[in-house]
């Protein structure tokens, strides 16, 4: 299969329910390797660069129906909205849920944790790019920039964080360029809380995303489906 647009990809991900955008581990598996030759990434004699495909990841997640967010062993993928119940009940049962949560069946990280802290800053903003998050939350010294980025990597693991479009700088032509901010957001702000709900158990969800992988998926073992289902 070659993926040749940004609607025929958006329909694919529609079909399978789970696609990471690069290397998944899994041969074949990936938005980069169903895409066409002349919309993976090229970089010109002049220094310039065009990847049609990493362009697409603004429109598709404001307009595929899906969400977007480092959800398969901390890389970026997409998952669609019909598969997302399951995948956000799954990943946030392993999570503490405080008491004065619970009353709303949505767990949450531990009480006074950084987790939290950006949690809260997120909800209070809306939605921000990781620059200005991560200066809300104070931290702003050196070396903060990666520990910051595992937080926000394990909460969107957790289905905690997604990104909400994406945003370029400009030039003075008012060209954007470069490689653009994760708006991040929280799915209950972008999806609503019902969308983050699921009347199955966590490990009835778990196993039907391994059930509809494995059609997907019939040359990958369970190793591989359950590390990107975990």
């Amino acid at each position: 299969m070659e993926i040749h647009s940004c609607p025929e990809l958006m329909d694919y991900i529609q079909e399978v329910g789970f696609l990471p955008l690069l290397d998944s581990g899994i041969r074949g598996y990936s938005a980069e390797d169903i895409v066409d030759e002349d919309c993976r990434y090229v970089v010109f004699d002049d220094g310039g660069w065009d990847w049609p495909l990493w362009k697409w990841k603004g429109p598709i997640v404001t307009e595929g129906h899906c969400v977007y967010g480092k959800f398969f062993a901390g890389k970026a993928g997409f998952v669609s909205r019909k598969w997302w119940p399951d995948l956000c009940n799954y990943r946030r049962s392993a999570h503490i849920i405080s008491p004065e949560r619970q009353e709303e069946n949505l767990s949450w990280p531990e009480a006074g944790s950084i987790e939290e802290a950006i949690l809260l800053t997120l909800a209070e903003h809306g939605s921000m790019i990781t620059r200005e998050l991560r200066a809300a939350c104070g931290f702003n010294g050196p070396k903060m920039r990666s520990r910051f980025d595992n937080y926000i990597t394990r909460l969107q693991m957790a289905c905690r964080i997604v990104t909400e479009d994406f945003v370029y700088p400009r030039d003075k032509h008012n060209h954007e360029y470069g490689w653009g901010w994760a708006l991040l957001t929280t799915p209950e702000a972008l999806l609503g809380r019902d969308a983050c709900r699921c009347e199955r158990t966590p490990q009835e969800s778990f196993g039907r995303m391994l059930a509809h992988l494995k059609t997907v998926l019939p040359k990958a073992d369970d190793k591989q489906i359950i590390k990107l289902i975990k």
